[in-house]
């Protein structure tokens, strides 16, 4: 960048750093998301919960079925 455009561009500097600090977030939370032992861990809280009675059999296995799509690598899966 030469320095007329970056004096140029500058009035654009807090625009560009909301938007690589909004990438930034997008990016982690895509990591997170499909991280396989934060799915393994969900799993485990997700039986847990079953077990205790906090969950039906109907939610327990819709989660169930989201959860293992998701560590499997099925990326088309819909968040409820």
């Amino acid at each position: 960048m030469g320095l007329l455009s970056g004096i140029l561009t500058l009035p654009l500097a807090p625009v560009r750093g909301v938007v690589w600090v909004a990438d930034q977030m997008a990016l982690a939370a895509d990591r997170e998301l499909h991280d396989p032992a934060v799915i393994r861990s969900r799993l485990a809280a997700l039986n847990q919960e079953y077990e205790e009675g906090h969950l039906s059999t109907e939610a327990f296995e819709r989660e169930e079925d989201r959860l293992l799509d998701l560590l499997h690598g099925r990326r088309s899966v819909v968040c409820q």
